[in-house]
């Protein structure tokens, strides 16, 4: 064969391969738009809404407040405002369809970027998008119409800024304004500082184990404790102020919150949907062992960290997913992959010597339509079922109840649905407790507990509060007894939820409930 029919040979093979990987990376991209969609019906996602009006309307981000009887005019940290904000916007122009296809962005552009990390480490395309893949499906249970996917989105933003500032030292620069961002995002800007933390220990601990010398590891060091410091500084530059220091660590050490809140208990792993966060610990484990090379210090000290928290708490799994992925991705695929690479690449090159440009085309095309038309139906399936889905989580016939009629003011409501109760019943209701656990601290969260479940005590904190109804699921404990006991009547009651109100003389209920505020109509 004369020399230059193989390179035109080898320049054919060589283009065909690029656009096959341009073609790779965009069916990833439609795919993961399409899994990480999801319904617009998170518990907390009701009080956001109502808080994100309150700011828009008022043109302030509240300070205390405004919802509950319990907590009315207590100190409140708006730690979220920015989404909320967002959050409201997208749903007054969009409804809950723009919530899920933004929603479904925010989550797959994290998933990309963890991708473009899994590449960065010398992976093949199709390990890196078989390990983003995994990655995805390890963390789906924390996917949501939530704030806290712009933690997980931002939080692997740092971390691609952070690897690639090993060789070009300016992309880090982007660091503090991203993080200046994400603390008037969500509360878990917390993590920035921690996983810089963690990078700066891996690399002392490079140098200390003589792995990388002081003069190679001196200038990324300094740069990541001037972004550390950097960032520490930054957090006051938010409508809270320093408060926010104390926030993260205040909520990391409720003991309510861990007792009360699914997402902060650790992992059972009995529980199927945790059956891909195992399988990730397992092939982590192998991908280490069968390394030809040691990890280094700044990826083994955040995999620790991160590890940690990951088995401690449910909501930190999708964190654990980016620091891990992108080591299997990189381990794995080395000592199943380069054994036979050479013949590989010559069996492809033949392969693809007798398949037509056009065919290729036509195909790679196809694949891209049938996978954008996956995640466009996804979307629009999910935005068709919204209301159904809503009505299956929540109490919507009784909430409709309670808008139309006039009851007493003070509603103990079921803690899932208190954010709900608070888009539809306020101001004409206060919720004794809802999804802002850190509001509420661990004292009302017990003493609510107690009613709930008929704990010692629990008929006094009724009284206590003077609570005057209550909307509970009608075969929860509270629910039943009150039913027995002639000082609380029925008001409305069907499958998912009942009302009870306190009975009271006409005279004595309109002297303990007059109203102050017009009922207001739910978003």
């Amino acid at each position: 064969m004369e020399p230059l029919q193989v390179w035109g040979m080898i320049a054919r093979v060589r283009a065909n391969y690029l656009s096959r990987s341009h073609v790779f990376s965009l069916v990833l991209l439609l795919g993961l738009l399409g899994m990480t969609a999801r319904s617009a019906i998170d518990p907390d996602l009701w009080w956001h809404l109502r808080t994100g009006q309150w700011i828009v309307e008022t043109g302030q981000v509240p300070h205390s407040d405004p919802f509950s009887f319990t907590r009315f005019g207590h100190a409140w940290v708006s730690h979220e405002w920015l989404s909320e904000v967002a959050f409201y916007e997208l749903w007054k122009h969009g409804g809950a369809a723009a919530l899920i296809v933004f929603s479904a962005i925010v989550t797959t552009a994290g998933f990309m970027l963890l991708y473009l990390r899994c590449l960065r480490g010398g992976g093949k395309r199709h390990w890196a998008a078989a390990a983003t893949v995994f990655g995805a499906l390890a963390s789906a249970p924390s996917w949501g119409v939530r704030p806290q996917m712009f933690t997980f989105t931002l939080a692997s933003l740092l971390l691609w800024l952070v690897e690639r500032g090993e060789d070009r030292p300016r992309v880090l620069f982007w660091i503090a304004p991203l993080f200046l961002l994400w603390l008037n995002l969500h509360a878990g800007f917390a993590l920035g500082p921690a996983l810089l933390f963690a990078y700066g220990g891996g690399l002392i601990m490079e140098i200390a184990v003589g792995s990388t010398s002081w003069s190679q590891a001196r200038s990324m060091l300094a740069r990541v404790l001037v972004l550390l410091v950097a960032c520490l500084a930054l957090v006051p530059l938010n409508p809270s102020g320093a408060q926010l220091y104390r926030y993260p660590l205040d909520t990391l050490r409720s003991p309510g919150m861990r007792s009360f809140i699914v997402e902060w208990f650790s992992p059972n792993f009995h529980d199927g949907i945790y059956r891909s966060f195992l399988l990730v610990w397992l092939v982590l484990l192998v991908a280490l062992a069968s390394s030809r090379s040691r990890p280094k210090g700044r990826v083994v000290v955040p995999l620790l960290l991160t590890g940690f928290a990951a088995l401690d708490a449910v909501r930190h799994i999708p964190i654990f997913v980016l620091v891990a992925i992108p080591v299997i991705a990189a381990a794995l695929p080395a000592a199943i992959g380069e054994r036979d690479e050479g013949a590989h690449a010559a069996k492809s090159a033949r392969g693809r010597a007798g398949v037509s440009w056009r065919f290729r085309a036509v195909f790679n095309a196809a694949v891209i339509v049938l996978v954008g038309v996956f995640a466009l139906a996804k979307w629009v399936s999910l935005a068709r079922d919204q209301n159904a889905r809503v009505a299956e989580m929540f109490p919507q016939q009784a909430v409709a109840f309670l808008r139309s009629g006039d009851y007493p003011q003070r509603i103990f409501v079921y803690y899932d649905w208190g954010g709900y109760a608070i888009w539809n019943l306020y101001p004409g209701y206060r919720v004794f407790m809802d999804g802002r656990a850190d509001l509420y601290g661990d004292e009302l969260m017990g003493q609510f507990k107690d009613a709930l479940q008929l704990r010692t005590g629990w008929r006094d904190v009724l009284d206590r509060w003077r609570v005057e109804a209550v909307l509970v699921p009608p075969g929860c404990a509270l629910a039943q007894v009150l039913l027995l006991d002639s000082n609380w009547q029925t008001e409305f009651s069907d499958s998912k939820a009942i009302v009870l109100v306190r009975r009271h003389s006409p005279d004595e209920r309109g002297a303990i409930f007059q109203k102050s505020t017009v009922r207001g109509q739910g978003g």
